[in-house]
């Protein structure tokens, strides 16, 4: 039972404001000093509003025309190899898992549960534990420095199959029975039926694994030495090279706010289809 006052209405609203200037106010602060020149958000006080520098600094970042003692690289390139990465890793775990989770559950054939129980121990085999072998693959492929090297070892998902089996079996039989009459075939019930009916459970696993390949860091790191290929956190992390007085703040805070865009994009527009994914799912 919900208890309803005007005392604890206010004091939750006031909780909640709490929260948002707790969570925004950093954000404001990277926004104020990327609209200030360099030199200005050095100063002591450091400016609490924003200044006329907006234009200047993003079009720096994004184009490369920073003098700073780090990296200059144009963030817009940055930016793209963080987006195709993401997507890549993205439609490649959802892909991949819907049918390892489609063969496990509707199809008979030996060992059946011992390819499961492999799939699932990988869970315990992250990146960072198999880091070193799978390095020396990638390197004898020749995928060093390309977009097959960011995205292949990251592209399976335990996670995901394990989501997508307990979901197929949820579908009743009669189901698959009733498209089995009709004439269809495994792989147009699985197109036809099973997707459509999956649908939530892609949207929210899209956005988890969006956001997962879009803040890769340790893989870009050992995958790439070209500054055309940096996704955008490697970016970040290589402007702060030339130390605290010689770093272009301005630049540094524009490109933190850039990177945090299509994340963000991605969780407003997908969000009513994320919750109600995440809610199916626990059914």
């Amino acid at each position: 039972m919900v208890e309803r006052s005007p005392y604890l209405t206010a004091f939750s609203h006031l909780i909640m404001v709490l929260g948002v200037i707790i969570v925004g106010f950093p954000l404001y602060l990277a926004f104020v000093a990327s609209t200030h020149t360099a030199q200005d958000i050095v100063q002591v006080p450091m400016p609490m509003v924003p200044g006329g520098n907006f234009w200047q600094t993003y079009h720096d970042a994004l184009f490369g025309g920073g003098t700073g003692a780090g990296s200059t690289a144009p963030v817009a390139r940055m930016m793209w190899v963080s987006f195709v990465t993401a997507i890549v890793i993205t439609l490649g775990k959802i892909a991949i898992s819907l049918l390892s989770a489609f063969a496990i559950v509707y199809f008979r054939f030996p060992f059946k549960g011992i390819c499961f129980w492999l799939i699932f121990i990988t869970l315990m085999l992250p990146v960072e534990v198999r880091i070193g072998p799978t390095y020396q693959v990638v390197s004898d492929l020749g995928m060093l420095n390309t977009y097959a090297g960011l995205t292949v070892p990251l592209i399976a998902s335990a996670t995901a199959t394990f989501l997508f089996r307990q979901f197929f079996l949820t579908v009743p039989d009669e189901l698959v029975e009733a498209a089995r009459v009709d004439g269809a075939g495994p792989m147009r019930f699985f197109k036809d039926i099973l997707v459509p009916l999956s649908r939530t459970s892609i949207a929210a696993l899209f956005v988890i694994q969006f956001i997962y390949g879009w803040n890769q860091y340790l893989w870009p790191l050992l995958v790439t030495t070209s500054e055309d290929m940096y996704p955008v956190v490697i970016g970040i992390k290589r402007m702060l090279a030339g130390g605290d007085a010689g770093n272009e703040w301005n630049i540094v805070m524009a490109t933190a706010l850039l990177a945090m865009l299509p994340p963000a994009f991605v969780v407003v527009v997908m969000q009513r289809w994320f919750v109600k994914g995440l809610v199916d799912t626990e059914k």
